[in-house]
Protein backbone atom coordinates (compact mmCIF):
# COMPACT_ATOMS: atom_id res chain seq x y z
CA UNK A 1 0.00 0.00 0.00
CA UNK A 2 1.17 3.36 -1.06
CA UNK A 3 0.07 6.50 0.75
CA UNK A 4 1.02 10.06 -0.55
CA UNK A 5 1.35 13.32 1.75
CA UNK A 6 -0.32 16.67 1.05
CA UNK A 7 -1.32 19.87 2.11
CA UNK A 8 -0.60 23.54 1.78
CA UNK A 9 3.22 24.50 2.76
CA UNK A 10 4.08 24.54 7.11
CA UNK A 11 0.86 22.43 7.59
CA UNK A 12 3.34 19.74 9.15
CA UNK A 13 3.18 17.21 6.34
CA UNK A 14 6.75 16.22 7.26
CA UNK A 15 6.12 16.24 10.97
CA UNK A 16 3.47 13.86 10.20
CA UNK A 17 5.50 12.00 7.69
CA UNK A 18 8.42 11.62 10.78
CA UNK A 19 5.75 10.64 12.95
CA UNK A 20 4.13 7.86 10.78
CA UNK A 21 7.78 6.62 9.70
CA UNK A 22 9.88 6.52 12.78
CA UNK A 23 12.19 8.67 10.38
CA UNK A 24 13.64 12.36 11.70
CA UNK A 25 13.89 14.40 8.78
CA UNK A 26 14.28 18.19 8.92
CA UNK A 27 11.32 20.37 9.37
CA UNK A 28 11.38 23.47 8.08
CA UNK A 29 8.77 26.71 8.39
CA UNK A 30 9.26 27.63 4.90
CA UNK A 31 7.96 26.82 1.48
CA UNK A 32 10.23 23.32 0.31
CA UNK A 33 11.38 24.25 -3.04
CA UNK A 34 9.81 22.72 -6.06
CA UNK A 35 13.28 21.15 -7.25
CA UNK A 36 13.17 18.93 -4.06
CA UNK A 37 12.90 15.23 -4.07
CA UNK A 38 10.49 13.30 -2.75
CA UNK A 39 10.65 11.25 0.68
CA UNK A 40 9.84 7.60 1.57
CA UNK A 41 9.43 5.96 4.15
CA UNK A 42 7.87 2.14 4.37
CA UNK A 43 6.71 0.99 7.86
CA UNK A 44 5.53 -2.39 9.33
CA UNK A 45 1.89 -2.86 9.79
CA UNK A 46 1.21 -3.45 13.43
CA UNK A 47 -0.29 -6.84 14.13
CA UNK A 48 -0.25 -8.57 16.97
CA UNK A 49 -1.36 -11.80 14.99
CA UNK A 50 2.05 -11.86 13.73
CA UNK A 51 3.54 -11.28 17.26
CA UNK A 52 1.90 -14.49 18.63
CA UNK A 53 3.00 -16.57 15.81
CA UNK A 54 6.55 -15.63 15.75
CA UNK A 55 6.19 -16.35 19.32
CA UNK A 56 4.86 -19.73 19.02
CA UNK A 57 6.93 -21.12 15.78
CA UNK A 58 10.38 -19.06 16.09
CA UNK A 59 10.97 -18.49 12.67
CA UNK A 60 13.74 -17.60 10.95
CA UNK A 61 11.89 -14.94 9.70
CA UNK A 62 9.29 -12.84 10.56
CA UNK A 63 7.86 -10.24 7.86
CA UNK A 64 5.07 -7.52 8.23
CA UNK A 65 2.76 -6.05 5.66
CA UNK A 66 3.94 -2.64 4.54
CA UNK A 67 3.11 0.55 4.08
CA UNK A 68 5.01 2.96 1.46
CA UNK A 69 4.54 7.13 3.00
CA UNK A 70 5.64 9.65 0.44
CA UNK A 71 6.52 13.21 1.22
CA UNK A 72 7.04 16.13 -1.07
CA UNK A 73 6.84 19.93 -1.97
CA UNK A 74 2.50 20.71 -0.67
CA UNK A 75 -0.07 22.16 -3.12
CA UNK A 76 -0.19 25.55 -3.35
CA UNK A 77 -3.33 27.44 -4.23
CA UNK A 78 -3.12 28.91 -8.34
CA UNK A 79 0.03 27.29 -9.08
CA UNK A 80 -0.81 24.65 -11.14
CA UNK A 81 2.96 24.09 -12.32
CA UNK A 82 3.84 22.83 -9.02
CA UNK A 83 0.74 21.19 -8.19
CA UNK A 84 1.17 19.27 -11.58
CA UNK A 85 4.64 18.10 -10.20
CA UNK A 86 2.79 16.92 -7.10
CA UNK A 87 -0.06 15.59 -9.15
CA UNK A 88 2.73 13.18 -10.91
CA UNK A 89 3.69 12.23 -7.74
CA UNK A 90 0.41 11.07 -6.34
CA UNK A 91 -1.12 9.32 -9.04
CA UNK A 92 0.74 6.02 -8.22
CA UNK A 93 -0.28 6.14 -4.45
CA UNK A 94 -3.31 4.09 -2.94
CA UNK A 95 -4.82 6.60 -1.20
CA UNK A 96 -3.84 10.53 -0.01
CA UNK A 97 -3.06 11.64 3.20
CA UNK A 98 -4.28 15.54 3.28
CA UNK A 99 -2.90 17.31 6.33
CA UNK A 100 -4.12 20.80 7.38
CA UNK A 101 -2.62 22.90 9.99
CA UNK A 102 -5.08 23.33 13.13
CA UNK A 103 -1.90 24.70 15.22
CA UNK A 104 -1.00 28.38 16.24
CA UNK A 105 2.49 29.35 16.11
CA UNK A 106 3.28 33.18 15.01
CA UNK A 107 7.23 31.51 14.10
CA UNK A 108 5.59 29.71 11.51
CA UNK A 109 4.02 31.72 8.42
CA UNK A 110 1.10 30.28 7.02
CA UNK A 111 0.79 30.76 3.30
CA UNK A 112 -2.82 31.50 2.90
CA UNK A 113 -2.41 34.53 5.84
CA UNK A 114 -4.48 32.92 8.75
CA UNK A 115 -4.78 29.23 10.72
CA UNK A 116 -8.51 28.04 8.75
CA UNK A 117 -8.49 24.45 8.63
CA UNK A 118 -12.21 24.57 6.99
CA UNK A 119 -10.76 27.06 4.30
CA UNK A 120 -7.51 24.95 3.70
CA UNK A 121 -8.95 22.01 3.00
CA UNK A 122 -11.31 23.15 0.49
CA UNK A 123 -8.67 25.29 -1.17
CA UNK A 124 -6.34 21.83 -1.55
CA UNK A 125 -9.83 20.04 -2.62
CA UNK A 126 -10.30 22.78 -5.57
CA UNK A 127 -6.71 22.53 -6.23
CA UNK A 128 -6.97 18.61 -7.05
CA UNK A 129 -10.26 19.21 -9.08
CA UNK A 130 -8.93 21.43 -11.00
CA UNK A 131 -5.57 19.56 -11.70
CA UNK A 132 -7.91 16.71 -13.06
CA UNK A 133 -9.61 18.94 -14.96
CA UNK A 134 -6.80 20.26 -17.12
CA UNK A 135 -5.67 16.76 -17.64
CA UNK A 136 -9.14 15.78 -18.93
CA UNK A 137 -8.84 18.96 -21.11
CA UNK A 138 -5.63 18.30 -22.35
CA UNK A 139 -6.78 14.91 -23.66
CA UNK A 140 -9.95 16.15 -24.76
CA UNK A 141 -7.49 18.28 -26.82
CA UNK A 142 -4.75 16.04 -28.10
CA UNK A 143 -7.91 13.96 -29.63
CA UNK A 144 -9.58 16.78 -31.78
CA UNK A 145 -5.95 17.18 -32.55
CA UNK A 146 -5.64 13.47 -34.01
CA UNK A 147 -9.31 14.13 -35.20
CA UNK A 148 -8.03 16.77 -37.46
CA UNK A 149 -5.00 14.53 -38.71
CA UNK A 150 -7.61 12.08 -39.82
CA UNK A 151 -7.25 9.83 -36.42
CA UNK A 152 -10.50 8.48 -34.75
CA UNK A 153 -11.32 9.05 -31.91
CA UNK A 154 -11.85 6.35 -29.30
CA UNK A 155 -15.80 7.40 -28.69
CA UNK A 156 -16.21 5.61 -25.81
CA UNK A 157 -13.34 7.22 -23.37
CA UNK A 158 -14.13 11.00 -25.14
CA UNK A 159 -17.61 10.32 -23.76
CA UNK A 160 -16.07 9.39 -20.50
CA UNK A 161 -13.99 12.26 -20.68
CA UNK A 162 -16.62 15.08 -21.73
CA UNK A 163 -18.90 13.44 -17.98
CA UNK A 164 -15.76 14.04 -16.03
CA UNK A 165 -15.37 17.31 -17.24
CA UNK A 166 -18.81 17.79 -16.69
CA UNK A 167 -18.29 16.77 -12.88
CA UNK A 168 -15.33 18.72 -12.41
CA UNK A 169 -16.57 22.03 -13.70
CA UNK A 170 -19.26 21.72 -11.08
CA UNK A 171 -16.37 22.06 -8.49
CA UNK A 172 -17.09 18.47 -7.55
CA UNK A 173 -14.67 15.69 -6.37
CA UNK A 174 -14.54 12.47 -8.51
CA UNK A 175 -14.49 10.17 -5.67
CA UNK A 176 -17.90 11.05 -4.57
CA UNK A 177 -19.39 9.81 -8.41
CA UNK A 178 -20.83 6.09 -8.33
CA UNK A 179 -19.44 5.01 -11.30
CA UNK A 180 -19.61 1.90 -13.43
CA UNK A 181 -17.29 -0.86 -12.83
CA UNK A 182 -16.76 -0.64 -16.58
CA UNK A 183 -16.08 3.49 -16.53
CA UNK A 184 -13.98 2.81 -13.21
CA UNK A 185 -11.51 0.11 -15.29
CA UNK A 186 -11.42 2.64 -18.22
CA UNK A 187 -10.48 5.18 -16.22
CA UNK A 188 -7.54 3.33 -14.14
CA UNK A 189 -4.92 4.95 -16.14
CA UNK A 190 -5.61 8.33 -15.92
CA UNK A 191 -5.08 8.39 -12.37
CA UNK A 192 -7.29 11.66 -11.51
CA UNK A 193 -6.15 13.16 -7.74
CA UNK A 194 -9.83 13.66 -6.50
CA UNK A 195 -10.88 10.26 -7.33
CA UNK A 196 -8.44 8.93 -4.29
CA UNK A 197 -9.70 7.72 -1.23
CA UNK A 198 -8.61 10.59 1.06
CA UNK A 199 -7.59 10.88 4.98
CA UNK A 200 -7.98 14.72 6.11
CA UNK A 201 -5.39 14.66 9.05
CA UNK A 202 -5.85 18.19 11.35
CA UNK A 203 -2.49 18.82 13.07
CA UNK A 204 -3.18 20.56 16.08
CA UNK A 205 -1.44 21.85 19.39
CA UNK A 206 -0.85 19.50 22.21
CA UNK A 207 -3.01 21.76 24.11
CA UNK A 208 -6.07 21.04 21.62
CA UNK A 209 -5.57 17.09 21.53
CA UNK A 210 -8.66 16.36 23.33
CA UNK A 211 -10.02 19.58 22.83
CA UNK A 212 -14.01 20.13 22.19
CA UNK A 213 -12.85 22.83 19.87
CA UNK A 214 -10.87 20.31 17.54
CA UNK A 215 -13.53 18.06 17.75
CA UNK A 216 -15.83 20.68 16.36
CA UNK A 217 -13.78 21.33 13.63
CA UNK A 218 -13.20 17.97 12.23
CA UNK A 219 -16.72 17.71 12.53
CA UNK A 220 -16.59 21.05 9.98
CA UNK A 221 -14.29 19.20 7.75
CA UNK A 222 -16.44 16.15 7.76
CA UNK A 223 -19.33 18.11 6.80
CA UNK A 224 -17.79 19.55 3.82
CA UNK A 225 -17.27 15.70 2.11
CA UNK A 226 -20.37 14.07 0.66
CA UNK A 227 -19.10 10.48 -0.26
CA UNK A 228 -18.06 7.38 2.16
CA UNK A 229 -14.62 7.71 0.51
CA UNK A 230 -12.83 10.29 3.24
CA UNK A 231 -12.17 9.68 6.62
CA UNK A 232 -11.16 12.57 9.21
CA UNK A 233 -8.71 12.80 11.90
CA UNK A 234 -7.19 14.75 14.75
CA UNK A 235 -3.27 14.53 15.73
CA UNK A 236 -0.79 16.47 17.31
CA UNK A 237 2.08 16.25 14.72
CA UNK A 238 5.06 17.43 16.75
CA UNK A 239 4.07 14.74 19.85
CA UNK A 240 3.55 12.16 17.47
CA UNK A 241 6.73 12.56 16.23
CA UNK A 242 8.12 13.11 19.49
CA UNK A 243 6.52 9.38 20.32
CA UNK A 244 7.80 7.60 17.32
CA UNK A 245 11.38 8.56 18.09
CA UNK A 246 10.85 6.53 21.84
CA UNK A 247 11.25 2.97 22.48
CA UNK A 248 8.19 0.95 22.97
CA UNK A 249 7.46 0.95 26.43
CA UNK A 250 8.46 4.89 26.98
CA UNK A 251 5.94 5.92 24.06
CA UNK A 252 3.32 3.56 25.74
CA UNK A 253 3.48 5.06 29.01
CA UNK A 254 3.91 9.01 27.13
CA UNK A 255 0.66 8.00 25.49
CA UNK A 256 -0.95 7.39 28.49
CA UNK A 257 -0.08 10.57 30.16
CA UNK A 258 -1.12 12.65 27.39
CA UNK A 259 -4.87 10.59 27.08
CA UNK A 260 -4.48 9.19 24.00
CA UNK A 261 -5.43 6.02 23.04
CA UNK A 262 -2.77 4.83 20.57
CA UNK A 263 -0.16 6.73 17.63
CA UNK A 264 -0.76 7.84 15.02
CA UNK A 265 0.89 5.08 13.04
CA UNK A 266 -1.72 2.61 14.40
CA UNK A 267 -4.27 4.83 13.97
CA UNK A 268 -3.99 5.67 10.34
CA UNK A 269 -2.95 2.34 9.13
CA UNK A 270 -6.54 0.82 10.98
CA UNK A 271 -8.39 3.12 8.89
CA UNK A 272 -6.72 3.11 5.70
CA UNK A 273 -7.08 -0.92 5.79
CA UNK A 274 -10.92 0.05 6.25
CA UNK A 275 -11.31 2.60 3.59
CA UNK A 276 -9.38 0.95 1.07
CA UNK A 277 -11.08 -2.40 1.52
CA UNK A 278 -7.99 -4.77 2.68
CA UNK A 279 -7.53 -7.45 4.84
CA UNK A 280 -4.40 -9.60 6.14
CA UNK A 281 -3.88 -13.45 5.22
CA UNK A 282 -1.49 -14.82 7.39
CA UNK A 283 1.12 -17.95 6.67
CA UNK A 284 3.08 -19.55 9.09
CA UNK A 285 5.39 -22.21 9.88
CA UNK A 286 9.19 -22.48 11.01
CA UNK A 287 10.78 -21.41 7.72
CA UNK A 288 8.70 -17.62 7.84
CA UNK A 289 5.63 -16.07 9.11
CA UNK A 290 4.06 -13.71 7.37
CA UNK A 291 1.36 -10.94 6.77
CA UNK A 292 -0.07 -10.34 2.84
CA UNK A 293 -2.31 -7.93 2.35
CA UNK A 294 -5.41 -8.30 -0.11
CA UNK A 295 -8.31 -6.86 -1.11
CA UNK A 296 -11.56 -7.71 1.30
CA UNK A 297 -13.68 -10.51 -0.59
CA UNK A 298 -10.56 -12.42 -2.89
CA UNK A 299 -11.14 -16.01 -3.48
CA UNK A 300 -8.73 -18.39 -2.38
CA UNK A 301 -7.03 -19.13 -5.80
CA UNK A 302 -6.27 -15.06 -6.48
CA UNK A 303 -5.05 -14.44 -2.52
CA UNK A 304 -2.51 -17.66 -3.86
CA UNK A 305 -1.31 -15.69 -6.41
CA UNK A 306 0.37 -12.98 -4.07
CA UNK A 307 2.16 -15.27 -2.75
CA UNK A 308 3.54 -16.63 -5.86
CA UNK A 309 1.88 -17.14 -9.88
CA UNK A 310 2.32 -20.64 -9.57
CA UNK A 311 0.61 -21.18 -6.93
CA UNK A 312 -2.29 -19.63 -7.94
CA UNK A 313 -1.83 -21.22 -11.08
CA UNK A 314 -1.51 -24.58 -9.79
CA UNK A 315 -3.95 -24.35 -7.16
CA UNK A 316 -6.02 -27.51 -5.74
CA UNK A 317 -6.97 -26.16 -1.79
CA UNK A 318 -6.12 -24.11 0.68
CA UNK A 319 -5.94 -25.45 4.48
CA UNK A 320 -7.74 -22.67 6.31
CA UNK A 321 -8.00 -21.68 10.19
CA UNK A 322 -8.93 -18.32 11.54
CA UNK A 323 -6.08 -16.90 13.68
CA UNK A 324 -8.88 -17.07 17.13
CA UNK A 325 -9.54 -21.03 15.91
CA UNK A 326 -5.99 -21.97 16.02
CA UNK A 327 -4.83 -20.28 19.38
CA UNK A 328 -7.89 -21.53 21.32
CA UNK A 329 -6.85 -24.93 19.77
CA UNK A 330 -3.16 -24.09 20.85
CA UNK A 331 -1.89 -25.57 17.53
CA UNK A 332 -2.40 -26.85 14.26
CA UNK A 333 -2.43 -30.49 15.30
CA UNK A 334 -5.28 -29.82 18.01
CA UNK A 335 -7.03 -27.54 15.34
CA UNK A 336 -7.16 -30.49 13.16
CA UNK A 337 -8.64 -33.16 15.77
CA UNK A 338 -11.43 -30.66 16.06
CA UNK A 339 -11.98 -30.14 13.24
CA UNK A 340 -11.68 -26.50 12.78
CA UNK A 341 -8.98 -26.91 9.93
CA UNK A 342 -10.52 -26.69 6.75
CA UNK A 343 -10.30 -27.53 3.27
CA UNK A 344 -11.31 -24.86 0.68
CA UNK A 345 -11.54 -24.58 -3.05
CA UNK A 346 -10.71 -21.57 -5.23
CA UNK A 347 -14.12 -19.88 -4.56
CA UNK A 348 -13.53 -19.69 -0.89
CA UNK A 349 -14.01 -15.95 0.43
CA UNK A 350 -10.81 -14.71 2.38
CA UNK A 351 -11.44 -13.41 6.06
CA UNK A 352 -9.41 -11.42 8.09
CA UNK A 353 -6.90 -12.88 9.68
CA UNK A 354 -7.18 -16.23 8.16
CA UNK A 355 -3.88 -18.55 8.12
CA UNK A 356 -3.84 -20.59 4.86
CA UNK A 357 -1.74 -23.05 3.78
CA UNK A 358 -2.20 -23.71 -0.03
CA UNK A 359 -2.16 -27.27 -1.88
CA UNK A 360 -1.10 -26.40 -5.26
CA UNK A 361 0.63 -28.66 -8.11
CA UNK A 362 2.17 -26.87 -11.07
Amino acid sequence: MKIAITGLANSGKTTIFNALTGLNLETTVYPTQASAEPHLGVVKVPDARIDKLTEIYKPKKTTYATVEYIDYIGLTKGDMEQNRKVSDLIKDADAIVHVVRGFEEESVVHPLGSVDPKRDVETIELEMIYGDLELVDKRLERMEQGARRGKKPDESEKKLLLKFKEILEKESPLRDVDFSEEERRAMSHLQFMSMKPEFVVLNVGEAEVNAEGTRETVAKIEALFKGGQVRVLSVCGKIEMEIAQLPAEEAKAFLDDLGIAEPALNKLIRVSYDLLGLISFLTSGEDEVRAWTIRRGMNAQKAAGKIHSDIERGFIRAEVISFEDFISCGGMAAAREKGLLMLEGKTYEVADGDIINFRFNV
